[in-house]
């Protein structure tokens, strides 16, 4: 997997630009539907990343882009449930992520956040 680019509201992942939020699951690519969390948003000023949303767990290391200025709040529930699967859970700002998914792994699955 190729990034591209990344600039607030965007990423280019292989060659395709995403103006939302991803998910990336084994290597597929889809958007990030923040649903589950949105009963959060009033406790956070923000629609927050919560364990109730569809994660993709199915890996050694979740990476979670938290946005350009790394402020998407990640609940808590998402690291716990993280030590729970024995998933290693690392949350930092979007461009960090990038780099650190490039060095790239195939056991590593990823939420990227694209604005804030």
């Amino acid at each position: 997997m190729r990034f591209d680019s990344y600039s607030f509201g965007a990423i280019t992942i292989d060659g395709e630009m995403y103006e939302h939020d991803v998910v990336i699951d084994r290597g597929e690519i889809s958007k990030r539907s923040k649903k589950a969390s949105k009963p959060y948003r009033d406790r956070f000023g923000h629609t927050p990343l919560s364990a109730e949303e569809d994660l993709p767990w199915k890996c050694e290391r979740l990476v979670i882009g938290t946005g350009a200025a790394g402020s998407l709040p990640v609940m808590d529930e998402v690291m716990d449930e993280g030590k729970r699967r024995g998933v290693d859970v690392v949350a930092l700002p979007t461009k960090k992520a990038i780099a650190l998914l490039s060095k790239g792994s195939k056991k590593t699955n990823a939420v990227l956040h694209v604005t804030c």
